[in-house]
């Protein structure tokens, strides 16, 4: 083949040189587009050195293997696959020597690395910077002798300002990299901490962890402790779901190891590692990194790739920082479904609960003799804390009771069950008001439980004669409506469940025809407004006054409507019981 001319621009004198370098420095220093910049390169090497062929290889400081990053001529397959060794072929030793090498004919030298089949000629460039060789530049050509001594002491003189330039926007290109991956590892960040179902959570790892790694297979396994395994919980083939289930024993495998190390393992080739498993026919490299939750290994995500080294260190950079977000998202998750479990259950149990409450309790619809009665129960919670109740004292006596435990909720039921359940297991002695209230409290005091008490009222009704003989524990007052006019009835007491030796004293009030009587927790009276005003017992007296003629079931409606339309819809903060009785 014959030998290419050399454009006259070659021989230069020392003003053009001088011209030359500074129209270099000043286009290679203009962008920070590293792939601008290597085609600029490529350009102003061409206008003085007419190749056929040229390439610049940068150095991977870790493998000491030179890869293409910019050509022109090569075949593309050469130029992705190619990966030449520091000290291999001329490229390699210009490298390892920290030299220009030219071979003015390539078939004389045994290194020579043959990727297009027309060169005759090579030269290689080290670019060094700060004594560090970033890479190779390399020139080659269809004829013997191509290259001269200019063009060796031409290329060194562009090589520093190059290699400056190139590692300028190679650190440019990183920064930019690095910043776009910490913006999305921090959208990544918020986006996985607004997920709580657990299988959404993992599609949505998954999902955007693709947008970090383009990863060929992606796997979740999460550690069951009582099997000693690692159980896939996920597995995403590009953007496809698999239905497959590996298992993997602790210590086993790439994930054995990652999660025994507590770090991040990666493996270039799969073929070479005695402790890969083959589950996947395709993968030839792999990367494993194990998710720690408070010092525990709680799962490891899996990376697979068809492509040899394909993992880097910026990949385990990457997800050794996302690794920590993943696992917090994952038992953040994991405790929701089990609170919802919990709540669930709770809930199951509360109705259950409520049911048997109000089996234990009489029904609101009761016959007393002599009597008219009107009674509404509206715990706070799923469970009241109120209570009440009517007995039978023989044939000419009934009680009606109305009592309140401190507290709210199933403590202040089961306490409130207890005392129900004393009163009845009392009730076949009959005892007065008093003593009854007195035996009730000796004997709570007995089981006391603390900050649990009982507030009661205690009325034994005598139909025959019109009689009510009343004791009071610290609830309420009652109230007495008649003819128009509505007063409290003077009963008081210490609540049940406090003091020991504690007296109680008796009201009997003789009642006529027509009249009212009301008993109540302070869940009514207290009920409370959005202004944090109370509903009052002088408004309750009010309404009772005002609808005294109307039948009881609808004075209580109607008192229960007026407090719904006091609170505005805020939830009730205590218990709500109230008893109303006419005399027949």
């Amino acid at each position: 083949m014959p030998q290419t001319m050399k454009p006259p621009v070659r021989a230069l004198g020392a003003t053009e040189l001088l011209t030359l370098l500074l129209e270099v420095s000043e286009q290679i220093t203009s962008t920070l587009d590293l792939d601008e910049l290597m085609k600029r390169i490529a350009e102003l090497v061409k206008r003085v050195i007419d190749y056929e062929v040229f390439a610049i290889l940068l150095l991977n400081e870790k493998t000491q293997q030179l890869r293409v990053w910019s050509s022109v001529g090569h075949p593309e397959e050469t130029v992705r696959k190619l990966r030449i060794k520091v000290g291999e072929g001329i490229v390699g030793r210009a490298a390892s020597e920290r030299r220009s090498i030219l071979v003015n004919d390539v078939r004389n030298d045994s290194t020579y690395i043959e990727s297009v089949s027309t060169v005759k000629s090579e030269l290689a460039i080290p670019l060094i910077l700060k004594n560090r060789v970033i890479g190779v530049m390399d020139l080659e050509a269809p004829s013997t002798d191509f290259f001269t001594d200019q063009d060796i002491n031409l290329l060194e003189l562009l090589a520093g300002r190059m290699a400056m330039a190139i590692e300028n926007a190679r650190l440019y290109r990183r920064s930019l990299r690095q910043s776009r991956t910490l913006q999305l590892l921090n959208e990544i960040s918020r986006e996985l901490s607004s997920v709580l179902v657990l299988n959404d959570l993992l599609r949505k790892v998954g999902t955007l962890t693709k947008r970090l790694v383009d990863y060929h297979r992606f796997s979740i396994m999460l550690a069951d402790e009582q099997t000693q395994t690692f159980n896939s919980v996920l597995t995403l083939r590009q953007d496809e779901s698999l239905p497959d289930k590996t298992t993997v024993r602790f210590g086993q495998g790439i994930v054995g190891a990652a999660a025994s190390s507590l770090k991040a393992v990666v493996v270039p080739d799969v073929s070479r590692d005695p402790r890969y498993v083959l589950i996947n026919p395709d993968t030839k490299s792999e990367m494993t990194v194990p998710l720690l939750y408070q010092g525990r290994v709680i799962g490891v995500v899996d990376l697979e790739s068809p492509q040899l080294g394909y993992f880097t260190d910026e990949h385990v950079r990457i997800f050794s920082t996302l690794a920590p977000q993943i696992a917090v998202a994952i038992e953040n998750a994991r405790l929701y479904e089990r609170i919802l479990r919990s709540e669930a259950r709770l809930e199951r149990d509360l109705q259950r609960a409520k049911e048997i409450q109000l089996l234990l309790m009489p029904g609101t619809s009761v016959v007393i003799p002599g009597l008219e009665v009107g009674l509404r129960f509206q715990p706070a919670r799923e469970l009241g804390g109120d209570l009440y109740d009517f007995l039978n004292y023989g044939k000419d006596r009934n009680v009606l009771t109305v009592g309140d435990v401190s507290g709210k909720g199933a403590p202040a039921a089961l306490y409130g069950a207890l005392a129900a359940g004393i009163l009845r297991s009392l009730a076949p002695q009959r005892l007065p008001a008093p003593e009854m209230l007195r035996r009730l409290n000796a004997t709570l005091l007995e089981r006391q439980v603390e900050g649990h008490f009982v507030t009661l009222t205690y009325a034994i009704w005598e139909p025959k004669t019109q009689t009510m003989h009343l004791a009071n524990a610290g609830m309420p007052l009652p109230l007495l409506v008649r003819r128009g006019s509505t007063r409290a009835i003077r009963a008081e007491g210490i609540p049940l469940g406090l003091l020991e030796r504690t007296d109680y004293q008796e009201v009997m009030l003789q009642l006529k025809k027509g009249d009212l009587l009301a008993i109540f927790s302070d869940g009514v009276s207290e009920a409370m407004s959005p202004a944090q005003e109370e509903f009052g017992t002088r408004h309750l007296a009010n309404l009772l006054r005002e609808h005294a003629k109307r039948p009881v079931e609808e004075i209580v409606e109607t008192i229960f409507t007026e407090i719904a339309r006091f609170e505005e819809g805020r939830p009730r903060r205590d218990d709500q019981t109230f008893l109303l009785v006419r005399v027949r």
